[in-house]
């Protein structure tokens, strides 16, 4: 696999395909990091859902079952101050679904929570040394990161426009994922708040890997090899797939967004903050519809979600984020590890025909 026309993420991350697994929060767990490591691409575990104990068993079980580099990705964003009155506005307005599902309304709210890194975590990478970590909205205060970057990890986050990338390598990114607008699940914008202005992958590649030396992982809509051969002739060194991974066996989905993954259209994803309070693309549901998709009464990341527990536990095909990106009807039933080769083999064959 040395016929790769850009080998600068492989040499850097130490790994044999530049595949990056998206990391996808209750989605990935370690078998299918290891799966996508053992195959010779780059797993990644997500610890914005997983308390500290969890991430240390499920690094411990990466560790103890592949030798290969791999990948843990956080959340970087600053928690939201309490806000009680927008709380109790979202769940009234969320009331007539309580009384048609028979959920208890008058029962305390659940919290909806999504981990910022900190200092806990931190002491996590210390003690496993991840080769990678990689971060959303925008990177942790520098006295963290510095810690991150003294344990030996390449240091990885996302960039929705030329202006984030810019930053996040002034600010010491070893390299940097193009996250483009057809992208499923949360939007890792931090400089911006504007959903208009946001940019679609095979624009935004091009002109990251214009602005910025380190280099460029392109992600939004890659999900078989044609898309990654393309990422490849646009600068990028090298791929981050998301959706096409949810379709595999290791993924851990739910029974609705396992069958919304195989009915829905391209055309039916959208983007939301309504289960969350930060925008994220999922396919589009009842909830989506009716409430939004973009709601201005949703409560602050990541607390939105909270009053729509109850009625994901009546109804979660209606009521709970199917996150999925805009080429969701590319994606094969084949396992985690077949389907890293697969994406890498074909697209090196697209590649060296030209």
């Amino acid at each position: 696999m040395s016929q790769w026309p850009d080998t600068r993420i492989v040499d850097l991350l130490g790994i044999e395909l530049p595949i990056i697994q998206g990391p996808m929060a209750g989605a990935t767990n370690s078998s299918m990091v290891i799966a996508v490591c053992n195959a010779g691409g780059l797993g990644s575990m997500p610890a914005a859902m997983l308390s500290i104990e969890q991430l240390r068993e499920e690094l411990k079980t990466i560790r103890q079952h592949t030798a290969k580099s791999f990948n843990v990705n956080f959340f970087c964003h600053q928690p939201p101050a309490p806000d009680e009155q927008r709380a109790r506005d979202w769940k009234n307005l969320l009331e007539p679904y309580y009384r048609e599902l028979g959920a208890d309304f008058d029962a305390p709210t659940p919290v909806s929570n999504r981990a910022p890194f900190d200092e806990a975590a931190c002491a996590v990478l210390e003690e496993f040394r991840p080769e990678v970590v990689s971060f959303h909205f925008g990177l942790p205060e520098k006295n963290l990161l510095d810690r991150v970057k003294a344990t030996g990890a390449k240091i990885l986050s996302s960039a929705t426009t030329v202006e984030e990338a810019i930053w996040l390598e002034q600010h010491g990114c070893d390299a940097i994922i193009a996250m483009g607008y057809e992208a499923g699940g949360h939007r890792g914008m931090f400089l911006s708040e504007d959903l208009s202005t946001q940019v679609g992958t095979f624009a935004l590649v091009p002109q990251v890997v214009d602005a910025v030396k380190v280099p460029v992982i392109a992600a939004g809509a890659i999900s078989d090899a044609r898309g990654v051969a393309a990422a490849f002739m646009l600068g990028a060194s090298a791929v981050q797939v998301g959706t096409a991974y949810l379709f595999t066996p290791e993924a851990k989905v739910s029974a609705s967004h396992h069958k919304a993954l195989r009915t829905a259209k391209e055309s039916q994803t959208a983007i939301t903050n309504i289960f969350t309070g930060r925008p994220a693309r999922g396919i589009v549901n009842r909830a989506m519809r009716e409430l939004g998709p973009m709601s201005a009464q949703a409560p602050a990341f990541p607390l939105a979600g909270g009053a729509l527990m109850p009625l994901r536990a009546k109804d979660d095909a209606d009521f709970a984020n199917l996150w999925a990106g805009q080429a969701l009807t590319l994606g094969k039933d084949i396992d985690s590890a077949e389907l890293t080769r697969q994406l890498a083999e074909g697209a090196l064959a697209k590649l060296n025909r030209h």
